[in-house]
């Protein structure tokens, strides 16, 4: 396992968008993919949520979070770094 991947994240949510992030990170963890999310601040608007996952599976995670950002409407609030 390495540090793979990198979200930013969005300081500024409404209560929706927080409770939609925290389903997607639950889902990550529940699905396998990591054990534990890291957060540190990147500035005063982003937040950087880090976390490891095996190689092989880095793709697979990239596009699962990818589709829940454009299936939930979460383009301007979280991205993969």
């Amino acid at each position: 396992m390495e540090k793979a991947i990198q979200l930013q994240v969005r300081k500024d949510l409404d209560a929706r968008q927080q409770h939609t992030i925290l389903r997607l990170k639950g889902s990550l963890i529940s699905k396998g993919y990591t054990e534990i999310i890291h957060i540190l601040d990147q500035d005063e608007e982003f937040h950087i949520n880090t976390f490891e996952t095996a190689t092989d599976k880095r793709n697979e995670v990239q596009q699962y979070i990818a589709a829940f950002i454009d299936q939930e409407n979460l383009v301007d609030t979280i991205s993969i770094k």
